[in-house]
């Protein structure tokens, strides 16, 4: 019963958000449009999995390194630009939270906390973009190796 309510219920709930942003983005492909929920869904779990860790900067890298190799290899199957797959798939780890509680303390001029809340959400938007640059640069120098030989 665990796993249903730790792993399984969050990816479905996940996927459903991500389908709310794929009919926001007017995507017209019901299968890529699919994929792409899935994608969101394993990042989230993938999200889970390493909650042990305590860390939410590293959470979300490997959450964000999990879903962008998946856009890469979707991207191959649909032969559909990995972006597609990878706003949608991403979109259950951006930190709306920490953006405004990061802007609330701000207007409130409770200062401290605003530091801390901006720090802690600058570092979970860099973990997002360091793991999606990573497997990026990765494809690029596999493929660019791939067609020297």
């Amino acid at each position: 019963m665990e796993i249903v309510t730790g792993y399984i219920l969050p990816f479905i709930y996940a996927a459903m958000a991500c389908a709310g942003f794929c009919v926001m983005y007017n995507m017209h492909d019901f299968k890529i449009a699919l994929t792409a929920c899935v994608g969101g869904g394993i990042a989230w779990v993938a999200y889970l999995l390493c909650a042990p860790t305590g860390s939410v900067m590293l959470q979300n890298f490997v959450s964000a390194v999990t879903v962008a190799i998946f856009s890469e290899i979707m991207a191959r199957v649909f032969k559909t630009p990995s972006t597609v797959f990878l706003i949608v798939g991403i979109l259950p780890m951006v930190p709306g939270g920490g953006i405004y509680y990061t802007m609330k303390y701000c207007i409130e001029g409770n200062m401290d906390m605003f530091v801390s809340k901006l720090i802690a959400t600058l570092g979970v938007a860099g973990a997002i973009a360091v793991g999606v640059s990573l497997v990026s640069s990765v494809v690029r120098i596999i493929n660019a190796n791939k067609f020297e030989s």
